[in-house]
């Protein structure tokens, strides 16, 4: 039997989103496969977990390219780029509690790559005056990265609906980093 090693990720990324805590043997019945098939792919966690690292910054890439952030405001990128999210949002929310991955010098090139082009989209609101600048844009990057970590766990859960899952970051984030006039 041929596995799908791909299969495999996405099984386990939905498994370990809701459980982190999950062993090998439970990765592997999620995944319709044996203990031992499992190991055949990934000699342990570590190596599963930076699997699941590897596709899921390929999926956050793919959000960001969706979104195109370059086009229309800033705030209308932010938006489209939210809702893109969506779809890896769960497996996001996992890797950035694996601290693992933060650690030392081998921190994959791809959270670099995602942290710039948000960072640069956060700045071009702000030099377009829609953006508050008191905040920085490395600031307002990790708050957007906590609001889909969290609304992801809350989706999960089922203490939001999904639909509003794009409305609910959104509405919070740009509510706090709008720029307001000043009336005088």
């Amino acid at each position: 039997m041929t596995v799908d090693r791909e299969q495999v990720l996405r099984a386990a990324a939905a498994l370990l989103s809701r459980k982190g805590s999950a062993t090998m043997d439970e990765v592997a019945r999620a995944a319709g496969i044996g203990r031992a098939t499992l190991h055949r792919h990934f000699a342990g966690r570590d190596t599963l977990v930076r699997a699941l690292e590897d596709y899921g910054l390929r999926e956050l890439e793919t959000a960001i390219e969706a979104a195109k952030l370059d086009e229309g405001s800033a705030a209308d990128a932010l938006r489209r780029l939210v809702a893109e999210s969506e779809r890896c949002a769960h497996l996001l929310s996992f890797l950035i509690t694996e601290n693992q991955l933060f650690e030392g010098e081998d921190v994959h090139q791809g959270w670099q790559r995602a942290d710039r082009r948000i960072v640069a989209l956060v700045q071009r609101g702000q030099e377009e005056g829609v953006f508050r600048i008191d905040l920085t844009s490395a600031w307002i990057t990790e708050a957007l990265f906590g609001l889909v970590s969290s609304a992801a766990w809350a989706v999960q859960s089922g203490r939001i609906a999904a639909r509003d899952y794009t409305f609910m970051i959104t509405e919070l984030l740009l509510g706090g980093v709008t720029r307001r006039s000043v009336e005088k």
